[in-house]
């Protein structure tokens, strides 16, 4: 009897083997699927429990192209530059990207202060900083750019710490206004109507309106402490590491906070996971900064979603 082709998926993913070997197999199979579907129903159009029964194959061909098409590691991503960056660097927290400028924070924990770096994109040239520091708070975090400003939380450097939530013109670097939060935010991402933040580790992800009322707050039930957070297509995307030695990237349902898809990421060179601190989207390009001063941008081509 031969053997079905959702069978065979069941027993090539049951086997051990290599992922990419399994993913281009995904692919095959619901090509397999795809084509008995067309020739089945090539004279008549299917009804009642035979339409449901190809709804529920026509789904399976959809769930495995799209598992064949997702990238599993950021290995498998194109790296495009390795840029350096100028300028002095301390602690690296957070970064965004546009219009050929890069924005990122730092903080030197032993003269207790935060800073917000500019620089040029294409040469990794220092354009403008400024510090960050109210009072015993001038730990910035993970920022957001949103429209001419950027969003920048600025922490007591302990976990359960007070923050102030900054929102600073983009190219002045200036303060526009603030709210105040009675706990450690570590990152921020700005959606139409809301900006989200994740706390220490972004155990917890707070939902603010644009006028720092709290809205909701949610536990986080993955295991990625999130370092970076930005609103992607929708999605909440989160960077951050799983282990000493495994990070990954988590796309996440924005309101639900559900685990939509990840990515696993490695180490650089110089032996710092690629997730550990700034990450950005923008342009079909994914942007990390895993590294303290000197510090070096990762820029990789973000394939497009079919």
């Amino acid at each position: 009897m031969p053997v079905e082709p959702e069978q065979r998926v069941k027993q090539h993913i049951s086997a051990p083997g290599d992922i990419l070997r399994t993913l281009e197999f995904l692919r095959r199979a619901a090509r397999l699927i795809e084509v008995r579907e067309l020739r089945r129903h090539r004279y008549c159009r299917p009804s009642g429990r035979e339409a449901g029964m190809q709804r529920k194959r026509l789904f399976i061909i959809a769930v495995l192209t799209g598992a064949a098409l997702e990238p599993a590691f950021l290995s498998q991503l194109r790296l495009l530059r390795v840029i350096p960056l100028g300028g002095t660097l301390h602690h690296v927290q957070g970064i965004d990207v546009e219009s050929g400028k890069l924005w990122v924070t730092s903080v030197d924990s032993n003269s207790r202060k935060g800073y917000l770096h500019r620089f040029d994109l294409s040469s990794g040239k220092l354009e403008k900083e400024v510090e960050l520091q109210d009072g015993e708070k001038f730990h910035p975090g993970g920022i957001a750019l949103d429209g001419c400003a950027v969003w920048v939380p600025v922490a007591e450097y302990r976990r359960d710490g007070k923050s102030t939530i900054e929102r600073r013109d983009k190219r002045t670097l200036e303060r526009l206004e603030s709210f105040s939060v009675d706990d450690h935010i570590g990152c921020v991402a700005a959606a139409r109507e809301l900006l989200i933040g994740g706390n220490w580790d972004s155990r917890q992800i707070y939902y603010w309106d644009r006028r720092g009322r709290l809205v909701k707050k949610h536990e986080n039930l993955a295991a990625n402490r999130y370092q970076d957070l930005k609103v992607v297509d929708g999605e909440l995307v989160g960077s951050g590491n799983l282990s000493r030695d495994e990070g990954a990237i988590d796309w996440l349902e924005l309101n639900s906070l559900q685990l939509l898809r990840r990515i696993r990421a490695g180490k650089t060179d110089r032996g710092v996971l690629f997730t550990n601190e700034g990450m950005a989207f923008r342009d079909s390009k994914l942007y990390l900064l895993p590294e303290d001063g000197p510090s070096r941008l990762f820029v990789y081509q973000w394939p497009e979603r079919r």
